[in-house]
């Protein structure tokens, strides 16, 4: 593994004959792609590993753990995420994004060896939020990483398939708990957490800083050293700089934009799916195993559930996504909404065949996680270029009040022991509610979107 690393610097000139004035050896982009997918990987994990251990951690006798104490402390990850995005640019301009991409992975697989030696709940949601800061900071830094390393055709691409990590993150996170979590426990899941340490060296060695962020920083000789060792034109980088700095002031006036007569009522709707949305997604990922098992099912099968919701909106977000570019984004995410409302008003009407409760299932894993996907790409559609960066970053950040109640409120009503039927509920009122704010975001004339 390490020659084929090294031969990133040593060949790296042929490969720029082939990226021409890009100047992206074509070793050097995969292997910082590989190295970001990993790094979503691992993010992905980390979030989906507590909605696969809950069953369990409800029924862990020492710390006797109320639904409700298990869906507030679901949340504190995602508390600490808000922090971490937060906190990110200010780490960033201080290591650099190398370092900060490192940090970020070191700390989050240090919570998850505190969070498997836990000694009280107290501390083991401690750890969930610490661990949430460095989770926070990982997709940030890793998409401007991936992006870049990347040249501008292959740069949509690259960032779907960096990505598309968090996805396989959550199916391995379930598939490793239907196999390990009888026979090894749930502390065993949060050991397997911290693997991405053993990365960490390679990182240090390999990944190269940011050339754009160091001449943003002056930081120019350091530029230049990278350039030669991975034979890269600097051009290439300084040609991003200009464009970056353009979007900046662009980005500036953009918020005004957000809220100008033309846009506030998509703005306020386009929130209110990204809120419903998100607790779809969040509530689903943490309570759908513990429901299902208090619905009658095994461990396993409630297990089984998760990976089938998850595996469904990983491949139906890619069809889904194909759909849109000739249907509308529109469309297909009020659709979709639709489907994971339906589905889980369906699951509430009794005890189905198996077979078609997976297929319930999957449709509403697709129709709620599967979605945000594509809502993502609807947005920077949507909005002019001076106001497609800051229309994101608010939509994904408003969206968190629905991704931190929706583990709290399902959480909430298991400890009123209030009929399992109204935590479907939630997400049949929030599959709905999100279909209509898609659907009354005004069309844009004459274009698809």
């Amino acid at each position: 593994m390490s020659q084929a690393i090294k031969s990133i610097s040593k060949n790296g000139q042929a490969d720029v004959a082939h990226h021409g004035k890009n100047g992206v050896p074509s070793k050097l982009m995969y292997f910082i792609l590989g190295i970001c997918f990993f790094s979503i990987l691992a993010d992905g994990y980390d979030l989906g590993i507590y909605g696969a251990v809950l069953p369990s951690l409800l029924e862990y006798q020492p710390w006797n753990l109320t639904p409700a104490q298990a869906g507030t402390i679901g949340s504190y990850a995602l508390f600490g995420m808000l922090f971490g995005a937060i906190l990110v640019g200010t780490v960033t301009d201080l290591l650099g994004r190398k370092w900060t991409l490192i940090f970020c992975i070191i700390l989050f697989s240090l919570t998850m060896v505190a969070c498997a030696m836990a000694t009280s709940p107290a501390m083991f949601g401690f750890f969930r939020f610490i661990g949430g800061i460095g989770l926070g900071g990982v997709i940030p830094t890793a998409s401007a990483l991936a992006i870049e390393y990347s040249p501008p055709h292959r740069r949509t691409l690259n960032y779907s398939l960096m990505f598309s990590g968090y996805s396989f993150g959550t199916v391995l996170g379930a598939i490793l708990a239907i196999l390990l979590l009888d026979s090894l426990g749930w502390r065993f899941m949060f050991w397997i957490g911290a693997l991405p340490l053993l990365i960490v060296p390679i990182m240090i060695k390999y990944l190269p800083e940011s050339v754009s962020f160091l001449l943003s920083k002056n930081r120019h000789k350091e530029a230049e050293v990278i350039c030669k060792r991975y034979q890269m034109n600097i051009s290439f980088f300084e040609e991003q700089l200009q464009n970056g700095k353009k979007d900046t002031v662009s980005e500036k006036k953009s918020i005004k934009g957000l809220f100008s007569k033309e846009y506030i009522r998509p703005t306020i709707f386009i929130w209110l799916t990204y809120i419903m949305g998100f607790y779809l997604v969040y509530g689903l990922n943490t309570w759908l195993p513990q429901i299902m098992k208090e619905l009658g099912y095994s461990l396993h099968s409630s297990l089984s559930f998760l990976l089938v919701m998850n595996l469904t909106a990983g491949i139906g977000a890619l069809l889904a996504s194909a759909i849109a570019d000739r249907w509308g984004s529109k469309r297909v995410i009020g659709v979709s909404y639709s489907l994971a409302a339906v589905c889980a008003f369906l699951l509430t009407l009794g005890a189905p065949p198996i077979g078609v409760t997976y297929l319930l299932v999957g449709i509403a894993g697709f129709g709620a996680v599967g979605s945000t996907q594509i809502l993502n790409a609807f947005v920077t559609k949507y909005y002019p270029a001076q106001s497609r960066a800051t229309a994101l970053g608010w939509g994904l950040g408003i969206g968190r009040i629905g991704a931190i109640s929706g583990p709290v409120l399902v959480g909430f009503l298991l400890s009123m022991n209030v009929d399992l039927i109204w935590s479907f509920y939630t997400f049949v009122i929030a599959g709905l509610v999100a279909t209509l704010g898609i659907f009354l975001t005004p069309s844009k004339k004459g274009e698809i979107v």
